[in-house]
């Protein structure tokens, strides 16, 4: 088998029905792999207005073309699909053995459409398909589930699978693989929605050929020696990204009591090192040396006496500075409940701090949730509040729709402390400390997400972060430059060292395509997968209008954040007009027709041709 498969796997749950399809020579070329053939799939297939959470939506699984080749972090996989939070397209990332397993099975993406009639879980072997039911497998979380799936399959099953929350629909539900989650965008939800409860695999291992076998291993080699002494892949595997919790702090941009503050005391508490001191493992995906996970102990709440896989910087913010506290073994504690029902972590912390804030100013009291007091710091409501969102019960059930669509219920001025873009709860980054990422946030096409593309400049410190000029060319290039790395998968932080010369000897030698060697045509393809992305979304009714931020970050200067104090985003008109000119989009933020030939994706212009937002060159 070749770094490419060649091959997807359609499954149609509704006519427990299952097809291979050939994949396009000429998809490769334009779009590589994983993010970018799955953006390209669901643009065609998913008709506008489609109900994200209706048998029509498209849940799209992918591997990237590196997969499973012995490249270190590069064995990642996605998730792609109409997000039930956002209505946007959406990719989530995660790890875990699933990605190569597919690859393993002869597959580049699983494309799952319809809906089961009763609850249901497909599993793939050698050659085969099954459709089995799931009834006896529903209300388990993760890991009963996984374990079930092994002892009925093999022990070297693999499976992506939903929990308890998913089930629920709860709108921000993961979706498993082992121990890691892909987590945003309510990716389990919308698995949910079609009675899926799991896919597993079970065949033999079929490791990908590069074309050129020698050159990839001496890249190989190339690549372990950089990771070998890099003092940021060595960070990583020491203190994990825990370790980024102080250097936000440091900034002055570490979310405090619902992004009302940047800074908060005692944050060694909640340093790397603190949680260093508690891992009892180290923990990591398939061929990764980085090893940036790790296993720790559950000592508070309903799940003590177990063992969680973090957790990581954002789960930190979550449920430490954000609800207003330090306490790292509530943090761990939070964590692990999160996992049991199979919630995003961003999503509940920012849903449960927006809680606490209309709780603290009185616009909410006991009388609303379900007789929770939800001062701030307070731990077993916040147990008790997780409880009732993975349950969908009572309150819980409200703050199970997103932040978004809890302040659309409440009305008023609840709107102003409701933390998301594009209905996306905003990660552990305030954007009023970093305008380039108050860009990069608020035109992300899945919504407020830091992996869409990461001011590293601003951050290190290289470019003033506080500055709201020239910026909209470099954020767009570090929004082509990642969804390049999502269609390999290159891990953010297993692809430390590498840059774009290296990206194009590695594409090179493992698919013997020539388009390939030449680094610019590398990013063009990253320009292309933001721009499909961009009129997937367009074609839902979403423009200028909706690449915003929250009323706070405009409004309300940052307080107590160190070196960020005061700051607030004054300028994003002009952030947003710089960073449509660089990219050839109109003032409304729509590609032109010109843009969409230049990148050779012209069929959707063809297909919009009548649309006039597309005319306005």
């Amino acid at each position: 088998m070749t770094v490419f498969a060649g091959k997807l796997l359609r499954i149609d749950l509704s006519s427990k029905r299952h097809f291979e399809e050939e994949i396009p020579d000429q998809y490769y070329r334009k779009f590589i792999s994983a993010r970018g053939l799955s953006a390209k799939y669901l643009y065609d297939e998913l008709k506008p207005g489609a109900d994200p959470l209706g048998p029509e939506n498209r849940l799209i699984l992918s591997i990237g073309v590196l997969g499973g080749t012995g490249l270190q972090g590069f064995s990642k996989w996605a998730v792609t699909t109409k997000s039930p939070l956002t209505g946007t397209i959406f990719r989530s990332i995660t790890g875990g053995n699933f990605g190569v397993w597919m690859k393993h099975a002869g597959y580049d993406l699983i494309i799952i459409q319809g809906q089961a009639q009763t609850p249901s879980y497909v599993h793939i072997g050698k050659g085969t398909v099954h459709f089995q039911g799931a009834e006896d497998l529903m209300g388990l979380d993760y890991r009963r589930l996984q374990g079930k799936l092994k002892e009925r399959h093999g022990p070297h099953t693999e499976s992506a699978c939903i929990g308890p929350a998913g089930e629920k629909l709860v709108r921000y539900a993961v979706i498993n693989s082992g121990e890691r989650t892909a987590s945003r965008g309510g990716v389990g939800t919308v698995m949910g929605s079609k009675n899926l409860k799991a896919i597993s695999i079970n065949v033999p291992v079929r490791k990908p050929s590069p074309v050129d076998n020698a050159r990839f291993k001496d890249l190989v080699k190339k690549q372990i020696s950089i990771l070998k002494e890099h003092p940021r892949r060595k960070n990583m595997t020491t203190l994990g990204t825990p370790y980024i919790t102080t250097v936000v702090d440091g900034l002055g941009i570490l979310p405090v009591r619902n992004f009302q503050e940047g800074s908060i005391q005692a944050i060694e508490e909640i340093s790397g090192k603190e949680f260093h001191a508690l891992k009892k493992a180290k923990a990591g995906c398939h061929v990764c040396m980085t090893r940036c996970g790790g296993m720790r102990d559950v000592t508070k709440g309903p799940l003590r006496g177990s063992k969680i896989d973090g957790p990581e910087y954002e789960s930190i913010f979550a449920f430490g500075p954000l609800l207003g506290h330090t306490d790292k073994q509530f943090v761990i504690n939070a964590n692990a409940l999160c996992d049991y029902y199979g919630i995003d972590t961003i999503s509940t912390g920012v849903c449960i701090a927006y809680a606490c804030e209309l709780f603290e100013k009185g616009i909410i009291s006991t009388s609303d949730t379900d007789g929770l007091d939800l001062s701030w710091g307070n731990e077993e409501s916040v147990f008790s509040l997780i409880q009732k969102i993975g349950k969908r019960e009572g309150f819980g059930s409200l703050l199970g729709e997103g932040v978004k669509r809890a302040a659309g219920h409440m009305g008023g001025e609840t709107d102003f402390y409701a933390m998301h873009i594009k209905g996306l709860e905003i990660p552990g980054y305030d954007p009023r400390g970093v305008k380039g990422y108050a860009l990069s946030m608020a035109t992300s096409n899945i919504g407020g997400s830091h992996m869409y593309g990461r001011p590293r400049e601003e951050l290190s410190g290289i470019v003033d972060s506080f500055t709201e000029e020239g910026k909209g060319p470099s954020i767009a290039q570090v929004q082509k430059e990642q969804a390049l790395e999502d269609s390999l998968i290159a891990c953010t932080f297993g692809n430390t060292g590498l840059d774009l010369r290296m990206y194009s000897e590695l594409l090179t030698a493992a698919t013997g395509i020539e388009e390939f060697r030449n680094a610019e045509s590398l990013l063009k393809t990253g320009e292309r997968i933001v721009c499909i992305e961009r009129c997937f979304n367009v074609r839902e009714g979403f423009g200028r209008k909706d690449d915003s931020l929250p009323k706070r970050m405009t409004s309300e200067p940052l307080r107590n954040a160190g070196p960020s104090t005061g700051q607030v985003v004054k300028n994003l008109d002009k952030l947003l007009d710089e960073y449509y000119e660089a990219l050839g989009y109109t003032g409304e933020g729509i590609p032109s027709v010109d843009k969409l030939k230049d990148l050779g994706i012209e069929e959707l212009a063809k297909e919009i041709i009548n649309d006039r937002r597309f005319l306005a060159n």
